[in-house]
């Protein structure tokens, strides 16, 4: 099958009213709260792309890229300059954005395990629950095991109920590949680059919404993620505004052909990410409701692009791979300015419902911001001892490691014999001990240097004290997959994976 999204980039908007009944998908959920309080509350329009670091976006200073409208955006709100993936990879921080807990607690350990039931205390869930008319739209990457098939209605859905169309995760970003699911289980073809064609769809959904119902939407972008292996194609006429010749690597970066082309191939997509923003910040204001609706760009971890000498993409310590923009728009609420507080996944989940109005469910595992953000602080509310100004970080996969993050520090350490027999660590591995102030582009590994052990041990206890917060006692991955998961490991779209656990990880661990 085929569907058509925009072809025409400026008369995108006046297109979409005609292909909403083709693009949604879904029904009303009954049994909706008879509340009539969140009619007063804002809506919400919550926007991340894929494997987006913070340093390629002109308003966190980068020069080369094309962002006039994530620019622009981020001059009406708040914008962050330590936001922090608690775990930089993909479905990792998407269950921690949905459930608002730990790994350890949600189920999803890694990529392409299944989110755990939320028993109504997932942010979807709450929202459905309030009233609100839900809507995904784009990467979804929860649904675990096998990415080719369709995420069913149903619990697996975590309460958008109302709008759902995703390719649960698919990496090829091309007209005539990408796709989506329909309400019918169907398969459909994109004739357009999926950026657009899903933001069509998004607008779809704001043009059905109704005065008298807030809404709450969530619009996942795959880009900038590499596609169709190890590259970056992007739309033609946004490939032209870079020339691989002229591009400025990273500091820490080794200036190759490939890298060139990479960085420039990258840019293009997050040009292609600015202009959809821009469509869906437009849609808002011509309909009214941009003074009325809270809307929140961020992206679920970075890209090194060969930067440290490091192989793949993301799961490390450093900036590159963990630290993300992210900016907070709320008129008449939020003043708009720039904000030092560090800030992690786990915050953002409570943070929006507190936004909203709403107190976050006792699950959360993250603070809630809204009240120090409403006030124009930048200190957040204390937590324990010691770690209210830092944020943990993990990877739990192969070669394991933890670490923390603060405004002057990284600092990272490998699981003690945590490395798989001949397993060799790409680059400088995960003893690490970063000058965030002195070193910004972190070349420096200080681990084990005399002249830090006081600070590398200070950290290191900050590290296992967020450990001991949550539980982890740092075992092994194939631990993890023999104890937790409901079936062995299945190779990745094996039709009988499912990647679901046999409940929460902490629990089957013993540890809660």
């Amino acid at each position: 099958m085929s569907a058509s999204s925009s072809t025409t980039r400026r008369d995108v908007l006046g297109a979409v009213a005609g292909l909403a009944a083709a693009h949604l998908a879904g029904a009303s959920a009954a049994g909706r709260s008879k509340d009539k309080s969140p009619r007063r509350r804002p809506n919400l329009l919550f926007v991340f792309s894929d494997q987006h670091s913070s340093d390629m976006l002109g308003c966190y200073g980068n020069a080369q890229v094309r962002s006039p409208e994530l620019d622009r955006f981020a001059g009406e709100g708040v914008r962050f300059n330590h936001c922090i993936s608690n775990s930089p990879v993909c479905t990792p921080f998407r269950a921690m954005l949905m459930s608002g807990q730990h790994v350890l607690y949600n189920g999803c350990i890694m990529n392409d395990w299944q989110l755990l039931p939320g028993r109504g205390k997932h942010i979807g869930e709450i929202l459905r629950d309030t009233g609100y008319r839900t809507g995904y739209v784009g990467k979804w990457h929860l649904h675990g095991g096998n990415r080719r098939r369709p995420v069913p209605a149903g619990p697996h859905r975590h309460g958008f109920d109302d709008t759902f169309l995703t390719n649960n995760c698919h990496v090829n970003y091309k007209p005539g590949a990408c796709f989506y699911w329909n309400a019918e289980g169907e398969k459909v073809l994109f004739d357009d680059w999926e950026q657009y064609g899903q933001t069509t769809q998004a607008l779809s959904f704001l043009d059905e919404c109704k005065a008298d119902q807030p809404f709450a939407l969530f619009v996942s972008w795959h880009p900038p993620h590499n596609h169709c292996g190890w590259n970056y194609p992007a739309p033609a006429d946004l490939e032209k505004l870079y020339d691989p010749a002229k591009m400025r690597l990273r500091p820490n970066c080794p200036d190759t052909p490939r890298n060139r082309r990479w960085y420039a191939g990258y840019m293009a997509l997050v040009t292609s990410i600015d202009r959809t923003f821009g469509w869906l910040m437009r849609k808002l204001r011509d309909k009214g409701l941009a003074d009325g609706t809270l809307v929140v760009f961020t992206a679920d971890h970075g890209d090194l692009l060969n930067s440290h000498g490091t192989t793949g993409c993301k799961c490390r310590p450093e900036h590159e791979s963990c630290r993300v923009p992210l900016m907070i728009r709320l008129p008449r609420k939020l003043k708009p300015r720039t904000s030092d507080m560090v800030v992690g996944t786990l915050d953002l989940m409570p943070t929006v419902l507190g936004l909203l109005g709403m107190t976050p469910p006792e699950t959360c595992q993250g603070r809630n911001l809204a009240p120090t953000l409403l006030s124009g602080s930048d200190t957040p509310p204390q937590g324990p001892a010691g770690l209210a100004g830092s944020q943990f970080m993990l990877i739990i996969p192969g070669v394991g490691w933890r670490g923390v993050y603060t405004r002057d520090w990284t600092y990272s350490y490998e699981r003690p014999g945590g490395r798989r027999k001949g397993h060799k660590t790409a680059g400088r591995g995960f003893n690490l001990l970063l000058d965030n102030r002195n070193d910004a582009a972190q070349r420096t590994n200080l681990f084990g240097q005399a002249g830090h052990r006081a600070t590398q041990k200070r950290l290191h206890e900050m590290t296992r004290a967020w450990m001991k917060r949550f539980g982890d006692e740092f075992v092994d991955y194939p631990t993890l997959v023999r104890t937790c998961l409901k079936q062995g490991p299945l190779p990745l779209n094996h039709p009988k994976a499912t990647g679901e656990a046999k409940g929460r990880p902490i629990d089957l661990l013993g540890k809660s």
